[in-house]
């Protein structure tokens, strides 16, 4: 039933003034945008995800039904990519420090899109049938999901760039190196060289081409408010929140080790045979890069022990391996 004036609820006349003041502020007139709420039509689901869109984004280039496969999954790490960097944002961009509750809360929901990833990878696994793959992957070429550029910002986003560069490359680094002079040294860009010369693989020159001004301008930008930094000025008593150093343990395990150790539990099922092994579609040294204790990368090294940081990666590989043995031989 319609109401009259002396009918509406204080609540709604008190909505009614509040909108009338937004828009009076904005010189708008409140009483046009109630006539176009008249005619608006009910929001949709499908119209708000943009349902139609979204599955109309995957364009296999060959015949093989599992290039689908391929393609959706490779969008879906993009998403959680991209929830990953907005929860990261959330700690290192406020205008204000964040606390520690608010510090913990967001590291919580990061590690929780790195979970889902670490366990759907074995879609990727698993979820293929060798051939095709081994098929449809050559007209890749010379694409690869090492050139995703939001997994690198969410590296640029956690930490230092010295912490970037592999222990076994840091010697090389020019003493009083300028951030662009570091950035040339981290590990993914030496994990993309040519094994036969050392050069770059054009996989990496693309890549380069396309990011570098992004990839460095954001190593500038968080080189004082990375997550690494931001916990750094934490107050010593914050610093020592175990629940926040326990997510923070978390994340640079499941970024370090769990997630590049599903990317080389796929390589070795579809790249590795005997004699030699195939090499990966953007012509990268798999076989040393992606091992996380060849690797040796880790966000917060002060968060771990001597023991800890020498035996990183090893043991989760041997498990990866012994899991697989089954399949390689079988």
């Amino acid at each position: 039933m319609p109401y009259t004036n002396e009918q509406l609820p204080p609540d709604i006349v008190e909505r009614i003034n509040q909108l009338e003041a937004k828009y009076e502020a904005m010189g708008q007139d409140l009483r046009s945008y109630l006539d176009g709420l008249l005619y608006d039509d009910f929001l949709t689901y499908w119209d708000y995800i943009n349902l139609d869109v979204l599955l109309n984004l995957q364009h296999p280039i060959t015949p093989f039904k599992d290039e689908m496969v391929f393609i959706i999954y490779h969008q879906i790490t993009e998403l959680y990519f991209k929830l990953t960097l907005n929860a990261l944002k959330e700690i290192t961009e406020p205008e204000t420090p964040v606390d520690v509750a608010v510090f913990t809360k967001y590291l919580q929901r990061v590690n929780s899109y790195f979970d889902a990833l670490i366990k759907s990878f074995e879609i990727m696994v698993t979820g293929m049938d060798k051939e095709q793959f081994l098929k449809f992957r050559m007209s890749l070429l010379p694409a690869s999901g090492f050139q995703s550029a939001q997994y690198r910002l969410i590296e640029i986003y956690a930490t230092d760039l010295d912490y970037l560069i592999s222990p076994v490359a840091r010697h090389l680094v020019p003493q009083g190196a300028t951030l662009p002079q570091k950035y040339e040294f981290l590990y993914w860009k030496q994990g993309a060289n040519e094994l036969a010369t050392g050069k770059k693989t054009l996989t990496l020159r693309q890549f380069e081409q396309k990011y570098n001004p992004l990839f460095l301008e954001t190593a500038q930008k968080y080189a004082q408010c990375n997550i690494w930094q931001t916990y750094l000025k934490l107050p010593d008593t914050d610093q020592n929140h175990a629940p926040l150093l326990e997510q923070l343990r978390l994340f640079d395990h499941n970024a370090n080790v769990l997630w590049p150790l599903m990317h080389f539990k796929s390589a070795v099922r579809y790249l590795q045979r005997e004699p030699k092994e195939i090499a990966a579609t953007g012509g990268t040294n798999w076989q040393k890069y992606l091992p996380p204790k060849n690797q040796g990368i880790i966000f917060f090294p002060d968060l771990w022990t001597e023991e800890e940081k020498q035996d990183w990666g090893k043991k989760a590989q041997m498990e990866v391996l012994a899991a697989l043995m089954p399949q390689r031989h079988g």
